[in-house]
């Protein structure tokens, strides 16, 4: 196999596409950074490092992953889309168990070793975020998945907690009080990229269901069927856009956050194409797309208003 071949092929195993969910949610905390900084010169080399941990730990997460569901035979009865399924390559024989269980343990440790870092340099923060961060990779599916806890701890782990602590790993000292870390701002405006993590995973779960369930997983998808779980969906995604609404409203952010209202109509379709074709997997795949873009624009839109506050 040619190296151009064994890259493209790693590239897909770790769902490469869906890597730049972390950098636009660390785009977030740090534009947040830059706009709170109180003294100093914004710190590129901890921007690039905790680049560098959040898309690790979101491949070894997305690389456990598929070692799991392959271990579990749900990928061999998956439907797979370019949103949801897997990627393939396991069950194609692309890759095999050992070597994706040891890139899964790598990209892990890696992320770690950044968070331990930051954890020393900034503040204990991180290290517990990291710790929330290690456990939601290891037991997302041998654990959470199984427990209706899947979509909370994604919103959370590769959500807010990333804006959260990109903020206070970039601005955080050992010294800082828990109470003076983290503006009011940057906690509520890390509440809609969460919501929308979950909602992203959330939506990928419909066409699976069936093999999700006979795998051993007990998702919400699972528990609640796909007419009630669509409501839920569109529950999710009016909080996400009446928080970034309210918000400026009540002086707790800026005006130009309503740039992330953009993707409003994406969203609206998406929705009602889940409330009225949940089990139609013909139907779903296309706002299953139009999930992808809402998640990816409103994160990238909320960095965007923050960053034109700096000039």
């Amino acid at each position: 196999m040619k190296k151009a071949g064994k890259t493209k092929i790693w590239l897909a195993q770790t769902r490469a596409n869906f890597l730049i969910l972390a950098v636009l949610l660390v785009a977030i905390g740090l534009a947040y950074a830059a706009k709170y900084q109180t003294g100093g010169t914004f710190n590129w080399l901890h921007a690039v490092l905790i680049i560098i941990g959040t898309v690790s730990a979101h491949a070894s997460v997305n690389l456990f992953n598929e070692f799991s569901d392959f271990q579990t035979k749900i990928d061999f009865n998956t439907h797979r889309t370019p949103f949801s399924g897997g990627s393939g390559m396991l069950v194609e024989g692309n890759t095999n168990p050992k070597s994706v269980l040891a890139a899964s343990v790598g990209t892990l440790l890696m992320a770690a070793a950044i968070g331990v870092y930051f954890a020393v340099a900034s503040h204990w923060l991180i290290g517990a975020i990291s710790l929330v961060g290690a456990f939601a990779i290891v037991f997302y599916t041998k654990l959470l998945a199984k427990m209706l806890l899947g979509e909370l701890f994604s919103g959370l782990t590769l959500g807010s907690l990333v804006v959260v602590g990109t903020f206070v790993a970039m601005n955080g000292t050992p010294e800082t009080s828990f109470a003076d870390l983290v503006p009011q701002e940057v906690w509520l405006m890390s509440v809609p990229p969460g919501i929308l993590t979950a909602l992203l995973l959330f939506l990928n779960e419909f066409p699976d269901a069936a093999a999700d369930k006979k795998g051993g997983r007990n998702h919400l998808v699972i528990k609640l069927g796909k007419q009630k779980a669509a409501w839920l969906y569109v529950f999710g995604m009016a909080a996400t856009f009446d928080m970034i609404i309210l918000l400026p409203i009540f002086g707790i952010s800026s005006m130009w956050v309503y740039l992330a209202l953009l993707p409003l109509p994406l969203a609206v379709k998406a929705s009602i194409t889940a409330v009225k074709y949940p089990d139609n997997f013909e139907k779903l795949v296309p706002a299953m797309g139009m999930n992808v873009m809402v998640v990816l624009l409103t994160d990238l839109l909320i960095a965007v208003a923050v960053f034109i506050q700096l000039f």
